[in-house]
């Protein structure tokens, strides 16, 4: 069977721009940073701060402990940034920033943040009512995609792309079998 280079240098660019143009689609928003960060060990907090790769709405975002929840009012966004006021000084213990916002894209992000103080008060602080809501159906509609903080970076590919590349790759293929020399 011969190829013609023609044939060959096409499929090439054909993989290439595939391969070139998806990469941006399966990035997500995700978060950058917290304070306190994950696992790290704290003296005092009076505020929580998420900040994301990418502005973030609607903001839902508790501080949780041992004698229940610690988070005062609302969270507030600050660009990329959202920041929970926690009540009182935290007693020495462990504690958990449980976190879910729309990023840019509309896809839900949410985790975990676990940290510990130590050094800090020695008495329990009473902890607040729960008052905090769900996030709004609008949110919970959207499919749930999983951040690298919370799936340890693995990647989710949307269906939609998977049927893009499969129909460029039979698109791809037909062109090259239609252009293979054939015996007459």
């Amino acid at each position: 069977m011969n190829r013609s280079p023609f044939a060959a240098l096409t499929a090439t660019l054909a993989a290439l721009l595939v391969l070139g143009t998806a990469a941006p689609a399966l990035a997500h928003d995700a978060l950058r940073e917290s304070n306190p960060a994950k696992d790290s060990t704290v003296t005092s907090v009076e505020q929580v701060t998420l900040e994301f790769t990418a502005k973030v709405r609607m903001p839902f975002v508790i501080v949780r402990g041992d004698g229940g929840q610690f988070h005062q009012g609302q969270p507030v966004l600050d660009g990329k940034a959202v920041k929970q006021a926690v009540k009182g000084p935290l007693a020495d213990g462990k504690y958990v920033i449980a976190y879910r916002v729309v990023s840019s894209d509309g896809h839900p992000i949410e985790g975990e943040i676990p940290f510990t103080v130590k050094g800090g008060l020695k008495a329990a602080v009473s902890p607040e009512t729960p008052t905090a809501t769900a996030p709004s159906a609008q949110a919970a509609d959207k499919p749930v995609q999983a951040s690298a903080e919370r799936s340890g970076g693995g990647v989710t590919f949307p269906i939609w792309l998977i049927i893009v590349v499969g129909a460029l790759a039979g698109i791809g293929i037909g062109f090259l079998l239609s252009m293979r020399n054939k015996k007459p």
